[in-house]
């Protein structure tokens, strides 16, 4: 005989529920946005159904059902932000079953709740039960609010030292550590202090906008300069003014990455002009038969077959040490409305120009539309960065950790080279060249090891006849 944990007479009728989970859709993710729902309250769903679509950390992805049964109840609704993982998002019941009577867990939490609390007012008294350290008086009421240094400030702090009645010596009325340190020696000898007293400033005139200090509670004898106004939509900008504009989570990861990146990885950087004359006819030749790839197709499959050659670049760092991959499975950097991600085109050694095409074109597609699977996405041996379509002749990008390698291609400009023709004469010849640079984990890609990477790429790519041979 099964009980139920109803807590009320009228909750003897209610139906055992299946729980829905905030699931982890990628490997970083710690919170996500519900973004829809693609079932409604009382449809039937059988395990495997499109639930709803989840915005991760690293794209919007669609979470199958696991069960089969009836959607009873919503529980967090389209549009919540920062669901934690493991919240419940749902209920299920069995079918057969009155979905209408669905039991709700008594650890079913409001949708509101699962978003980050907002800070609490500084008014609020402290928990008992939290050690919190003395509060600090508000500025008294017509003193001049000094603007102090992160070293003055913790002088006056600790000693107890009231600035307001002396004049700051720093530039733009800044109060120095300096002032603090005489303030401090004047008040150990028991002397006024010789300094000049601050006139106090006239009371505040009313503002259409309210400052920082105005709207929040000073939590400091010693408030550091206000913070700019939020602009209101419909009148004229006040100075100082800004726009707040709330980051996604991929924007936050992505920030999170790449500042990883750039203090936990020694980059080392390598270039080399490459002539693609001889890509640019294939592609012609080819195009006379409807097959159309792009030079960066063609980019993609020259650095796969250089891995291929050079199996010592195909590698990853764990933290610890470096793992050699054996599959080759190239990240192609995409530029989309929430930020920049790396669909990855799987052993591409194997595949012909026409396939990696056809590969890029979709991955691409489905980057943009926010329609990446995670598997799409997760991984990946070695990233391609081109920004040769925006006009840039050359950069340097940002290694995409664990890989130990990002390459940065610029655009195909014309040059004048000198050549020699069939009987020795030197002649001006004009060349398509594209600069190719390399930003290698100096860990595991020594300067060497980059240069023979870069010298053998730019073979595959100026005789791209060598790409049919691997």
């Amino acid at each position: 005989m099964r009980f139920l944990s109803c807590r009320s007479i009228k909750e003897i009728a209610c139906t055992p529920a299946i729980k829905v989970l905030m699931p982890a859709l990628s490997p970083t993710m710690e919170e996500g946005n519900i973004v829809k729902w693609l079932k409604k309250e009382g449809e039937t769903v059988n395990a495997g159904d499109a639930l709803c679509e989840i915005e991760t950390d690293k794209a919007v992805v669609t979470m199958e059902s696991s069960d089969d049964g009836i959607l009873a109840k919503i529980l967090v609704e389209e549009g919540s932000k920062n669901v934690r993982l493991g919240s419940l998002i749902g209920l299920l019941v069995e079918e057969g079953q009155d979905w209408k009577q669905v039991e709700i867990p008594a650890d079913a939490s409001d949708p509101s709740s699962l978003a980050p609390p907002a800070a609490a007012p500084t008014s609020t008294p402290a928990s008992p039960s939290v050690s919190a350290p003395p509060p600090k008086l508000e500025h008294p009421p017509g003193k001049l609010q000094v603007r102090l240094s992160p070293a003055a400030r913790n002088i006056l702090e600790t000693h107890g030292l009231d600035p307001s009645n002396v004049t700051p010596s720093g530039p733009r009325g800044i109060f120095t550590k300096e002032d603090a340190l005489k303030l401090l020696q004047e008040k150990q000898k028991g002397k006024p202090s010789e300094l000049k007293p601050v006139v106090s400033p006239a009371p505040p005139q009313p503002s259409a906008v309210p400052s920082a200090s105005q709207a929040t509670a000073v939590t400091s004898a010693y408030p550091r300069p206000a913070v700019p106004p939020l602009s209101t939509p419909g009148q004229p900008a006040a100075p100082g003014t800004f726009t707040e504009i709330p980051a996604s989570n991929i924007r936050r990861v992505i920030a999170k990455r790449l500042t990883e990146s750039k203090t936990t990885i020694p980059h080392a950087y390598a270039a080399a002009d490459c002539d693609i004359d001889a890509i640019l006819k294939l592609r012609t030749e080819l195009a006379k038969d409807d097959i159309k790839v792009s030079v960066n197709d063609f980019i993609i499959k020259a650095t796969a077959v250089t891995l291929k050659q050079m199996p010592d670049v195909n590698v990853t760092w764990d933290g610890e040490g470096c793992r050699q991959l054996q599959s080759i499975d190239i990240s192609i950097a995409v530029a989309t409305d929430r930020g920049l991600i790396t669909p990855i085109i799987k052993d591409v050694a194997a595949k012909g120009i026409q396939e990696i095409a056809a590969s890029a074109k979709a991955l691409a597609k489905k980057a943009r539309d926010g329609k990446l699977l995670p598997e799409e996405y997760q991984g990946g041996s070695f990233s391609i960065s081109n920004l040769g379509m925006f006009g840039i002749n050359d950069f340097t990008a940002v290694i995409n950790p664990p890989q130990a390698c990002i390459l940065a291609v610029g655009r195909a400009r014309p040059e004048l080279k000198v050549v020699e023709d069939e009987e020795g004469n030197e002649k001006l010849k004009q060349h398509q060249l594209m600069t190719v640079t390399l930003s290698s984990d100096g860990r595991v890609v020594d300067d060497e090891l980059a240069s023979k990477f870069l010298e053998t790429l730019k073979a595959n790519l100026e005789n791209p006849i060598r790409l049919a041979l691997c």
